[in-house]
């Protein structure tokens, strides 16, 4: 069998990801097939860490949270997605795989608190590392999240799950023309003026040459494929 491209990466899922075809909250149809694409990796030896957003729970609130002081929005974007953690994490524990949630904001009772030499042990060990609640700290999105714990595990890759499959010339649900790129390098993209992260997650990315691969989620066995190093999605490099 091929060997996977890549040793250790780190899979950004979005909150909205674990939606489905919902309005808001998590399908269960749709968690049980990450699981499932992420066992089928797990199986082949890559040690897995993920990051997760809150979007899909913060949703069924944000109509509450307007006006609201961005801090302790953002805070409560935090606990979402230490719910989502909880959640893919159960799923996989039912699936047969280990997973350990990590959480950058103290809640001792209900997860353990991110140590960056305790989740290294448990991605050696084979474990599959859940980081939740961003970087503990309000005014960072998710993608930051991402790329930080990326750099921190040194990860080869940063593996970002969305629904489109790549980035492209121009939005393929407006231009029927747009063309996806295969792989783009950090400078083309910033010239180009290409949303693949937001600019401070892609900054840290193109500064610590982390390369990122954006793919959709939604495509069957597409997070395999780009864990093999396919042409799949859009690699971005230095």
């Amino acid at each position: 069998m091929t060997k996977p491209a890549y040793k250790r990466v780190l899979l950004k899922l979005s909150g909205e990801a674990l939606m489905g075809d919902d309005a808001y909250g998590i399908n269960r149809a749709t968690i049980e097939r990450m699981v499932a694409d992420v066992a089928e990796v797990a199986s082949m030896g890559v040690e897995l860490a993920i990051v997760i957003g809150g979007g899909n729970i913060f949703r069924g609130v944000a109509p509450g949270a307007q006006g609201m002081d961005r801090a302790t929005a953002d805070y409560m974007g935090m606990l979402a997605t230490v719910m989502n953690a909880l959640a893919l994490a159960d799923a996989m524990r039912q699936a047969g795989i280990i997973a350990r949630v990590m959480s950058a904001i103290s809640i001792e009772q209900v997860v353990e608190p991110y140590v960056r030499p305790k989740a290294l042990q448990y991605l050696e060990e084979g474990k599959i590392v859940v980081f939740a609640a961003g970087t503990g700290n309000p005014f960072f999105t998710t993608d930051t999240a991402a790329a930080l714990r990326g750099a921190e595990i040194s990860a080869e890759i940063v593996l970002k799950a969305t629904k489109v499959d790549g980035v492209y010339t121009a939005d393929p649900k407006i231009d029927p023309n747009a063309v996806r790129y295969s792989t783009i390098t950090f400078d083309e993209a910033i010239a180009k003026r290409l949303q693949v992260m937001d600019a401070t997650a892609f900054a840290l990315c193109r500064d610590q040459k982390l390369p990122i691969k954006v793919f959709s989620i939604v495509k069957p066995g597409a997070l395999m494929r780009a864990i093999m190093g396919e042409d799949e999605g859009t690699l971005v490099h230095v």
